[in-house]
C-alpha cells in the first residue's frame, strides 16, 4: 500500500450531491500550484517498503514499476480527478450515482476492508525492521512478527481512540524522516559501493531489463505494484484547488509519477546491487541492504538508527490510516443503515471505537498467521496480495461508474474532464481485473510448497472479507439502523500508503 508508509491514501465520505458552483468558486480562492500537488501526491504514494520485493528482480524492477504506472496509475489519477471535481462524497457517492447505492457500499467497504490486511503486511515490515535495532535474528521469526503486529496495532487503536490531533502532521514528518532521507542515503551509498569496484549482486546489463519468464507466476509480482500506486482517488479531491485544472492536473500527475518511479526504482536497484536475491527477505530487505553497505564502510553501528527512521514512517502512516477509511464507513453506515447500531457507536472523543476494535480482532487473527506460516516473507506476500485484491474491487466499480456518469450526465459541471475517458476506464478496468485474477496464482518466490493453501488463503481473504461480509451486512440491514442525525463525525482524507 501507499504503505506506504506513506501518509494519506483513500478518503471516504458520506456527502451526497454535486459540488455547488458557488462552493467551487469560493474554494478556488485558495490555490495551490501544480508542483505542490505533485509533491502531495508523491508523499502519499512513495515508500521504501516495497523495495525488497522488487529488488529480487534486479534491473527488471524498472519494467515491473513502469508497466503498472502506465496501465493503472495514469487511468486512476485522471479518472478520479474528473469524479472528484464533479461530485463530493468520495468513492461512495461516485459509485452510488454511477451504478447504485449497494455498489457504492461495496466500494467504500473495500476501501475499509483492505486496511485489515494492510496492517499485518505493514507491521510485518515494522517487525522485521525493528529486529535490526534489537536482534537481526528476529527478522525471520514468525512469533516475534506476530507479537509486534498485535502490540503495535492495539497501541495505535488506543492512541486513535483518544482523538489525538495532528496525526497527519506525524505522517508528513514520517515521510521525510523514514522514506526520503533513508532512500537518498541508500542510493548514494549503493552508488559509492559500486564505485569502489565492488561487483553488483544482480546483473545490470540490457539482457536483464525484462524479468525471467517462469510462467504465469512471473506476472504476480506486478499485482503488488498496483497497490503501490493506489490511493490516487484521495489526491484527486485537490483538483479544484488548481488555477487551471484542465492543464495543470495532468502536468502535476506526470511529475508525481516521475518522482514516485524514482523513489520506487532507485532504492530497489540499490538493494539489488548489495544483497543477492536468494538472500533477500521481502520484509527486512531494506535493512539487509543498509546493514551490508554500512558494514562495507565500517559504519554498521548506524544500522539501528536507520531502522528507527523507517519504523517511524510506518507507524505514523498506520496512525493516519486508522482514522480515515473507518470514519468514512461510519458516516455512510449511519446515513444508510448499512451497519448495526453497535458498530456505529462512537466514544466520548467522537471516535468510531467499536469499528476499530472489531477491526482489531480480525487483524489480530490475521497477524497470527505470521506465527503459523513457516516463512515470514511468504506471509508478508500473502497479506500484501489480499490487500491488493480487495482494493482492486473498488477500482473496478470506480471505472464503471465514471463511464456511466459521463454518458448519463454529460452536462454535469466538472472542474476537470479527463481526455479519452472511456479508453482510460477501459485500460484501467482491464488492468485491474487482470491483476485481480493473476493475484490468485502463487508467485515464483512463494515458499510454502502448497499452491492449494496459497489459493485458499488468498481467495478466502479477498472474497470472504471483501465480498461476503458486506453482502451479509447489506442483506441484514434494518430501517432502525439509520442514524443520520447523529452523524456528526466529519470525513477525513487521512490514510496511509503502500
Amino acid at each position: 500500500m501507499s504503505a506506504a508508509e506513506v501518509p494519506a491514501r483513500p478518503t471516504t465520505g458520506a456527502g451526497a450531491g454535486a459540488v455547488p458552483a458557488a462552493r467551487t468558486k469560493a474554494a478556488s480562492r485558495d490555490y495551490i500550484s501544480w508542483v505542490a500537488l505533485a509533491m502531495m501526491t508523491t508523499s502519499s504514494v512513495a515508500s521504501l517498503r516495497a523495495a525488497p520485493t522488487m529488488a529480487v528482480y534486479g534491473l527488471a524492477c524498472v519494467f515491473l514499476y513502469v508497466v503498472p504506472a502506465i496501465v493503472f496509475l495514469i487511468p486512476t489519477s485522471l479518472v478520479s480527478a474528473e469524479l472528484a471535481s464533479g461530485w463530493d462524497g468520495g468513492v461512495y457517492n461516485w459509485v452510488s450515482r454511477g451504478i447504485s447505492k449497494p455498489m457504492g457500499f461495496l466500494a467504500v467497504w473495500c476501501q475499509f476492508a483492505m486496511t485489515i490486511f494492510y496492517y499485518p503486511s505493514l507491521l510485518g515490515f515494522v517487525a522485521s525492521t525493528l529486529a535490526y535495532v534489537i536482534n537481526p535474528a528476529l527478522a525471520s521469526n514468525g512469533v516475534w512478527t506476530a507479537l509486534v503486529i498485535v502490540v503495535v496495532y492495539w497501541t495505535g487503536v488506543w492512541v486513535s481512540s483518544r482523538g489525538t490531533k495532528g496525526v497527519a502532521g506525524l505522517a508528513s514528518a514520517g515521510l521525510t524522516i523514514g522514506t526520503l532521507i533513508p532512500g537518498a542515503i541508500l542510493v548514494t551509498l549503493g552508488g559509492v559501493f559500486l564505485g569502489q569496484g565492488n561487483p553488483s549482486a544482480a546483473p545490470m546489463d540490457a539482457s536483464h531489463l525484462l524479468p525471467v519468464w517462469a510462467g504465469l507466476s512471473s506476472l504476480v509480482l506486478i499485482v503488488n505494484n498496483f497497490l503501490s500506486y493506489s490511493g490516487m482517488e484521495m489526491n484527486a479531491v485537490h483538483v479544484g484547488s488548481l488555477r487551471n485544472p484542465g492543464k495543470e492536473f495532468p502536468k502535476s500527475m506526470f511529475l508525481a509519477m516521475g518522482l514516485v518511479l524514482l523513489i520506487f526504482i532507485l532504492p530497489a536497484l540499490a538493494i539489488s546491487w548489495i544483497v543477492p536475491a536468494q538472500e533477500l527477505s521481502l520484509t527486512a530487505g531494506v535493512m539487509q541492504a543498509f546493514d551490508a553497505v554500512l558494514a562495507n564502510f565500517g559504519a554498521q553501528w548506524l544500522t539501528p538508527i536507520f531502522g528507527i527512521m523507517l519504523v517511524s514512517a510506518s507507524l505514523a502512516g498506520m496512525l493516519t490510516w486508522l482514522a480515515g477509511p473507518s470514519k468514512g464507513l461510519l458516516l455512510i453506515s449511519r446515513q444508510e443503515g448499512y451497519l448495526p447500531p453497535w458498530l456505529q457507536k462512537v466514544n466520548k472523543n467522537g471516535v468510531q471505537q467499536n469499528i476499530l476494535v472489531a477491526q482489531g480482532i480480525v487483524t489480530t487473527v490475521i497477524g497470527l498467521g505470521y506465527a503459523l506460516i513457516p516463512n515470514v516473507s511468504s506471509a508478508y506476500w500473502i497479506f500484501s496480495v489480499i490487500t491488493t485484491q480487495v482494493y482492486l474491487v473498488m477500482y473496478l466499480l470506480m471505472f464503471v461508474a465514471a463511464v456511466r456518469l459521463r454518458r448519463n450526465d454529460p452536462d454535469h459541471p466538472r472542474g476537470y474532464r479527463a481526455p479519452i475517458l472511456v479508453a482510460l476506464c477501459g485500460v484501467g478496468f482491464a488492468a485491474s481485473l487482470a491483476a485481480l485474477l493473476i493475484g490468485f496464482v502463487p508467485p515464483s518466490q512463494f515458499e510454502s510448497g502448497s499452491p492449494a493453501l496459497y489459493l485458499l488463503i488468498v481467495a478466502g481473504g479477498a472474497l470472504g472479507l471483501g465480498l461476503l461480509v458486506p453482502f451479509l451486512f447489506y442483506r441484514s440491514r434494518k430501517p432502525s439502523w439509520k442514524q443520520p442525525g447523529e452523524a456528526t463525525v466529519e470525513p477525513t482524507a487521512e490514510g496511509a500508503g503502500s
